[in-house]
């Protein structure tokens, strides 16, 4: 079993608000991101439902953010558009890895 995490924080969005909330996510990931971060995406669902995946080495990298406000990421940019987030954490019990995408 890998000791990887799987952090989810998802929030329904205003439809006025989703462009902002596209523009804050691109701003934030362009700058340096954790330590223990693996892989983070913006996802889009029906009904405005909106959410953060983050992929983490550990348990331990994704406390380390969590704990600190400032570093907390995902659940800031849902309440500064007004959203309310909830997050799940999930532990990855088995994973594979696809062929790279060449674009």
């Amino acid at each position: 079993m890998s000791g990887r995490v799987l952090s989810e924080v998802s929030a329904v969005v205003a439809a006025e608000r989703e462009a902002e909330l596209v523009d804050s996510y691109r701003e934030l990931v362009a700058g340096p991101l954790p330590d223990g971060l693996i892989r983070t995406e913006l996802l889009r669902g029906p009904g405005g439902r909106w959410r953060v995946q983050s992929l983490w080495r550990d348990r331990v990298a994704l406390e380390a953010v969590r704990s600190n406000p400032r570093l907390a990421a995902a659940p800031r940019l849902f309440v500064l558009i007004g959203a309310e987030p909830e997050l799940t954490v999930f532990q990855v019990s088995v994973e594979q890895v696809g062929a790279p995408v060449l674009d």
